[in-house]
């Protein structure tokens, strides 16, 4: 139960749409997919992997959240929406972790022994992001949405962008933020100076469309004069 009051605080501290712990309780995937697994990693560690792996599996037809037995998860973890979210069997996830929808910490190859992510206390992994691999996510890390990890990101660091490029520092310490803030995305940036391009040629447009009918109206303003 300390567990489970440790996870509604959590929830209620990094989601604003958070009203009440009844309604944690009642409506968050991501509190349900968390308990889930914490009953099939016991039944895992002791020996009992055909039945973890049916509480993993009805787990996930409940809560479209895919999370290994094997898989190792740190405290006050905090799903948020869920759905899509996959942690593989040799994911290890540190404490005070927050991931979005459609994140996925898979492996890559078909090796056996670790082949998962290790994800540092303190990270945000943002919507639709893919950590592929034994790759080490540092303490307080931030990985952008969409972001594809294939390398380590050092601690305190931001990656975005696929491949994934570190492109700054995050504030430091572990401590999970009460609010995400806005991640870095090159993708939006990029189609914003667009738009601003597309603006300006359009306002360049309308004065040269201005200065033409203003030259066709000189004439007539001259001979009406003469």
């Amino acid at each position: 139960m300390r567990r489970l009051r440790e996870d509604i605080r959590a929830i209620r501290a990094r989601d604003p749409a958070a009203r009440s712990t009844v309604e944690i309780l009642l409506t968050y995937p991501g509190l349900h997919a968390v308990q889930a697994h914490r009953l099939a990693s016991v039944l895992h560690r002791h020996g009992r992997t055909l039945l973890a792996r049916i509480v993993s599996h009805l787990s996930r037809a409940v809560t479209g959240i895919e999370i290994h037995p094997g898989a190792t998860l740190g405290r006050r973890l905090v799903i948020d929406h869920g759905m899509g979210v996959v942690i593989g069997e040799t994911a290890v996830v540190g404490d005070d972790v927050t991931l979005y929808q459609g994140v996925t910490l898979g492996g890559t190859g078909k090796q056996r022994g670790k082949r998962h992510p290790t994800i540092g206390n303190g990270v945000i992994v943002g919507v639709g992001a893919a950590v592929l691999g034994a790759v080490q996510i540092g303490d307080g890390a931030r990985i952008g949405g969409g972001a594809v990890v294939l390398r380590d990101v050092p601690p305190d660091t931001t990656a975005v962008g696929v491949p994934a490029k570190a492109v700054g520092a995050t504030s430091s310490g572990v401590e999970p933020p009460r609010r995400l803030e806005r991640l870095p995305d090159p993708q939006r940036d990029a189609l914003v100076a667009v738009l601003q391009r597309v603006e300006e040629l359009e306002q360049k447009v309308r004065d040269l469309e201005r200065d033409a009918v203003a030259r066709a109206d000189a004439p007539e303003r001259s001979s009406c004069l003469a």
